[in-house]
């Protein structure tokens, strides 16, 4: 358990899947506030107090969730007000994925390199884009599509009434394990407005993935309740 102080109202807490496992505990327990996830929680402030001096509000704090595919789990304890947490979790939220696509990106370049035909392919694309530079390296960054991971459809209806209805982004719904799961992708929508969404998400579920490892497995094992526009549908 690595417990890292943000700032004074602020503290990340990394589980990794060796630990879940030794708790028994994995990332739906805290998505459905099950009673063995209260434990863990309390058990985190407790030792966030000893190690960083963090101080827990006294009446309500604000818990984010973070699934790291094939890592663990990231838990963030906030008291901030509205304004500052949501434009902290905007923040935090690209971070976290673009790390998670990085991942993703060097997985790729590593079996390609065993690859004398990848690698050519590989030098091939490098000298095409090279006239596009830094903007296609920037374009690149940016997450296009995640998963979000919900407890209830009732929760998924709440993130889509929040939601502009003329939000330009394509969106699935799936069900798996007992959880449901909204594919969001970017669509039409600008960068910045899709971004927003994704924060807003985090208020009513957590990250499930944004890699597209995870969105196969998702649509192999999960039930695909709404194929097509399911923000809109379920906005009501």
């Amino acid at each position: 358990m690595r417990i890292e102080r943000v700032d004074d109202k602020t503290v990340k807490c990394f589980l990794s899947n060796e630990e879940l496992e030794e708790y028994e505990i994995d990332y739906k327990d805290f998505i459905l506030r099950s009673d063995k996830a209260r434990e863990i929680v309390q058990e985190i402030i407790e030792q966030a107090e000893e190690e960083v001096g963090y101080k827990p509000p006294k009446f309500a704090f604000d818990l984010q969730i973070m699934l790291l595919p094939d890592q663990g789990l990231i838990l963030t304890f906030s008291d901030r007000d509205a304004e500052a947490r949501e434009s902290d979790q905007f923040i935090e939220c690209l971070r976290e994925i673009k790390k998670i696509l990085q991942r993703t990106r060097e997985k790729i370049s590593e079996s390609n390199e065993a690859s004398s035909e990848s690698q050519q392919n590989q030098q091939a694309a490098v000298g095409e884009g090279a006239g596009n530079g830094q903007e296609a390296q920037e374009q690149a960054s940016r997450p296009s599509f995640a998963v979000f991971a919900f407890s209830g459809i009732g929760r998924i209806m709440e993130f889509a009434s929040v939601l502009p209805s003329n939000l330009l982004v394509e969106s699935s719904l799936y069900e798996m394990d007992g959880l449901y799961y909204l594919y969001l992708l970017r669509g039409r929508a600008s960068y910045e407005r899709y971004s927003r969404a994704c924060v807003q998400a985090m208020e009513f579920g957590s990250l499930y993935a944004a890699d597209e490892s995870q969105v196969l497995r998702l649509k192999e094992h999960g039930q695909c309740l709404i194929a097509e526009k399911a923000v809109k549908k379920l906005r009501g």
